[in-house]
């Protein structure tokens, strides 16, 4: 059994226990909290964010992403019709692959396939589903704390044996941040994103009005399948077109293309907290997808009915399916090159 040495108080970083894997592994419920009280709880299992809790205007915390209570609910939530991934790391490629294969190198590699034809998340068991080691954690004003995972070669059939980062740090201005830092011991690909569910009025409720604001004026088309075609879509008098902040649509899964990451990705506000959520991100796009449903199996925090529109998710990212198409930006990780990927989720009371 590997104990986790993070079990106790250590630098201003509250760690309990939150079960067991299958293999003894100890899963640890790791909480950071700034000194505006912003609470922050992340698990070992996935690198997952079970608890996002936001000091808003009249003295009250609101829990703003979904997640459960228990361990062996992350577990069993991947058994669902539709896995909702919930506030885990998704790797080693986020979103979908098409035919779960790419040229390499002139090589033609085949992957794990986990939707139909396809790859989608990482595989039959990506990076929401294996135990991250903490190796790192900081405290004062900008808490944070790192998980390492190290996927091996062949792992869902993808090459290279590669090392993944995640830190997460609370600031003192509001601020989660994540930023990834990656390695491979080959040429591989890699895409990894951050797969809360966000609702700003609290994730017992839904978004339906919510508003949504996305710095894009294009999406990626694709298939029936939502497979690229490698073609983009305009946004001008589209509904999608979230220049101009709006109502948050009900259903919606769909890549935005980011041209400027000098400035604001997307934007969640709630009329009802009178909190307003930011994104920044240094990578091409933000896949925004709303859902959470648990189909009546599985009960959410605090006994919670999740359904299709009880979240919304900010998937900062490259293009899906990246490799197979030349016009996009590539996905490639070089040998001896770093993997890089920065975003920020900023709260302010209005």
């Amino acid at each position: 059994m590997l104990k986790n040495n993070f079990s106790q108080i250590k630098l201003g970083i509250i760690a309990k226990s939150f079960g067991f894997m299958s293999n003894g592994d100890e899963v640890l419920c790791h909480t950071l909290t700034n000194k505006n009280g912003i609470e922050l709880s992340i698990i070992n299992y996935g690198a997952t964010i079970t608890s996002l809790k936001i000091p808003i205007s009249n003295g009250q915390k609101v829990d703003v992403v979904l997640g459960f209570d228990k361990l062996e609910d992350y577990i069993k939530s991947f058994d669902l019709p539709s896995s909702p991934y919930f506030g885990s790391i998704v790797g080693r490629y986020a979103g979908r692959i098409n035919n779960a294969s790419f040229l390499l190198n002139s090589k033609k590699i085949h992957l794990s396939k986990n939707q139909n034809a396809h790859q989608l998340h990482g595989g039959l068991k990506g990076f929401g589903q294996k135990f991250w080691k903490v190796i790192a954690t900081t405290s004062g004003d900008n808490p944070s704390i790192t998980f390492e995972y190290i996927s091996k070669n062949n792992e869902e059939k993808f090459p290279g044996e590669l090392n993944v980062n995640v830190t997460y740090t609370i600031t003192e201005n509001n601020e989660f941040k994540v930023a990834f830092f990656a390695t491979s011991s080959e040429d591989t690909i890699v895409n990894l994103t951050q797969h809360s569910y966000f609702n700003i009025d609290g994730h017992d409720k839904d978004i339906a009005n919510q508003e949504l604001f996305i710095n894009s004026s294009k999406t990626l088309e694709t298939t029936q399948e939502n497979i690229p075609t490698g073609k983009f879509k305009p946004l001008k008098n589209h509904p999608f077109d979230f220049t101009i902040q709006k109502e948050c649509p009900l259903k919606i899964d769909n890549t935005f293309v980011l041209e400027n990451n000098n400035t604001i990705a997307a934007s969640l506000f709630s009329k009802k907290n009178k909190l307003k959520m930011s994104v920044f991100t240094n990578q091409p796009a933000v896949h925004i997808y709303v859902g959470g449903n648990c189909f009546n199996t599985i009960k959410g925090k605090e006994k919670a009915d999740y359904n299709a529109i009880s979240g919304i998710c900010f998937e900062t990212q490259n293009f899906p399916d990246a490799p197979n198409h030349a016009n996009f930006p590539t996905a490639v990780l070089k040998k001896g090159n770093e993997y890089l990927h920065q975003t920020t989720f900023k709260f302010e009371n209005l």
